[in-house]
């Protein structure tokens, strides 16, 4: 069993930052990739970014790029995602996530509870 726990979510105004983090614990030996998701109200669950464990695999949703980052500290088993000039069309509940790439596409398996992101105007 994979157990993935989020932080960092908040209240931000249009324009700024907020950095998430997520810790795995558990079963983390079948893990060779981690991603983060969200899913704004009456919207479908949307991949955002994910990135490899050992490799140097990374992927960005098209409305993200450039705007946000997401990156990993292996020693600690936290994967991060640092979001920049965010907008009120960010504003969702955002899922950490635990899986693993198959050829160029990430495949989530694992999930956490969530954490709130929302954007003001």
């Amino acid at each position: 069993q994979v157990t993935l726990a989020e932080s960092g979510g908040g209240l931000v105004q249009a324009g700024g930052s907020l950095s998430l983090s997520c810790v795995v614990s558990g079963s983390i030996f079948s893990i060779n990739a981690m991603g983060w998701y969200r899913q704004a109200p009456g919207k479908q669950r949307e991949l955002v970014a994910a990135i490899s464990i050992l490799g140097s695999i990374t992927t960005y949703r098209d409305s993200v790029k450039g705007r946000f980052t997401i990156s990993r500290d292996n020693a600690k088993n936290t994967v991060y995602l640092q979001m920049n000039s965010l907008k009120a069309e960010d504003t969702a509940v955002y899922y950490c996530n635990a899986g693993y790439y198959g050829g160029s596409t990430y495949y989530p398996t694992n999930w956490g509870q969530g954490t709130q992101v929302t954007v003001s105007s």
